[in-house]
């Protein structure tokens, strides 16, 4: 099942004991080794930044399922062509985020900005949205890779209608009349990605479901 937290998943059998020989093989019969296959296993959600946006940045969302069993991950699974996809390890953050940002440069020949959470951790982005009376199409977290600072609204441009408010490690932003219609330059954001709240929460379903 997936969850926030990490839990304890094992492959096959927490302990292997091989104990068959091979026809001809001459090996005798009994225990040849033990194997503890357990793990502590971590959902993990990946969005990627400018993929298949514009015409730039194209990546089929096969290639990069392909990239994530390649590394071994678990239970890969994609969303929509924006570059978001969900998958299982027993990994640290900091290990996965790394693997994952080698795996893709070396596809794309360049950087291709990655940033991550837990399932746990996006479940918390939904749970926290301030502006819960809002339409979620309307409504945008921009993923960054730390903390934003409180200055960073101080240096908002364009802006008219919209409402942003600070979480962990995103910025909340509501667009009432829609982001493509919006002139709000937030130079915090420059080098984040941004999803929608409906975005956002097809992926605690996909991170959370059995």
């Amino acid at each position: 099942m997936r969850s926030g937290k990490s839990y304890a998943k094992t492959a096959v059998v927490g302990v292997r004991h091989v104990s068959q020989t091979h026809a001809g093989s001459g090996l005798p019969k009994g225990p040849l080794f033990s194997l503890d296959c357990s793990a502590a296993m971590t959902t993990y959600v990946a969005l990627l930044r400018a993929v298949n946006v514009g015409g730039t940045g194209k990546l089929p969302m096969s290639d990069l399922k392909r990239i994530c069993v390649e590394l071994r991950f678990q239970r890969v699974e994609t969303y929509i062509a924006s570059g978001n996809v969900v998958f299982d390890s027993d990994r640290s953050a900091k290990q996965v985020h790394a693997q994952l940002a080698k795996g893709l440069r070396a596809y794309a020949g360049k950087e291709v900005g990655v940033f991550l959470r837990t399932a746990a951790e996006m479940q918390a982005i939904v749970k926290k949205n301030p502006f819960p009376d809002q339409m979620p199409n309307l409504v945008y977290a921009f993923f960054l890779d730390d903390k934003p600072q409180a200055a960073a609204l101080a240096e908002v441009r364009g802006r008219g209608a919209e409402q942003l408010r600070l979480g962990a490690r995103e910025i909340y932003v509501y667009y009432p009349n829609g982001m493509g219609q919006s002139k709000l330059r937030l130079p915090a954001v420059r080098t984040g990605t941004a999803r929608n709240l409906n975005t956002v929460a097809k992926l605690v379903e996909l991170a959370t479901r059995t």
